[in-house]
């Protein structure tokens, strides 16, 4: 059987195997190169097809997942922060309790690298396959009570309960007004046992009555996030400020203010 190459090119896009259509003649010539037996060459082709889907669908996920900077593991300190576990994290980084619907809390004050972990566990949950979405806790609530006043509520708890993971940041920055906690207490069952959660928060579960404005909400809340959960506590120096006392500013703020006092 004769194909002329312009037949086979289409018949490759057809199947939407357009990483074989669009590297054809250099992909036949590796594969001759390496004096591959057509079952191989084949194998040797599908493994190219599937690493150019999976990279479109990881992209296409990350700017679906909304982050707002790209972080890695790689890129984290982990000798600065020794109350953390990097063990646990490549453990989590698999995405097994994603896979469960389990919660993961990141605990700690502000500047130790909670978003970082979010973030980054986050893209290595896409790169498992499964779908994500961040926002912060502040633009979370905004869009229930927005949705709540439009009569859309439904709408907007069905559109988070879809990513496998959705990732809650910053929770405790604010206070809710009660209102808001009992919108987000809404998301929260809604996702029960069925999509994973990660919250950051700079506030431990013990003074999460006073975020929710509410002790009985916050209770159910937690309730329902400890039930199946990882929580990680975060203790030592914000990173920012960490860098300006090795930049010397914060010694020279220090000074200025103590020149202004006297």
């Amino acid at each position: 059987m004769t194909v002329d190459h312009d037949t086979l090119i289409g018949w490759l896009s057809r199947l939407k195997l357009t990483a074989i259509r669009d590297q054809l003649d250099n992909l036949l010539d590796e594969a001759s190169r390496a004096d591959l037996t057509i079952r191989e060459t084949l194998a040797f082709l599908c493994e190219r097809e599937i690493a150019r889907k999976d990279e479109r669908r990881i992209i296409m996920a990350m700017k679906i997942a909304h982050f707002p900077h790209a972080r890695d593991l790689e890129g984290f300190d982990f000798e600065a922060q020794p109350s953390i576990d990097p063990q646990q994290i490549r453990e989590l980084a698999t995405a097994r309790w994603v896979a469960n619907g389990d919660a993961l809390l990141l605990l700690g004050p502000p500047g130790v690298g909670k978003s970082h972990l979010a973030i980054a566990l986050g893209r290595e949950v896409i790169r498992q396959n499964y779908t994500v979405l961040f926002t912060t806790a502040q633009a979370l609530v905004a869009t229930l009570v927005r949705a709540h006043g439009e009569g859309r509520l439904e709408e907007r708890l069905a559109f988070l309960a879809k990513p496998k993971l959705l990732i809650i940041d910053e929770l405790g920055y604010l206070p809710f007004d009660p209102n808001a906690a009992h919108l987000f207490f809404q998301l929260v069952s809604r996702r029960y046992e069925r999509g994973a959660m990660l919250v950051t928060s700079n506030r431990s579960v013990g003074e999460w009555g006073t975020v929710f404005g509410d002790p009985v909400v916050a209770t159910a809340i937690l309730d329902r996030l400890l039930h199946h959960s990882h929580v990680i506590t975060i203790r030592g120096d914000s990173y920012r400020l960490r860098e300006k006392r090795r930049s010397g500013l914060l010694q020279k703020a220090a000074t200025t203010l103590g020149m202004e006092s006297n």
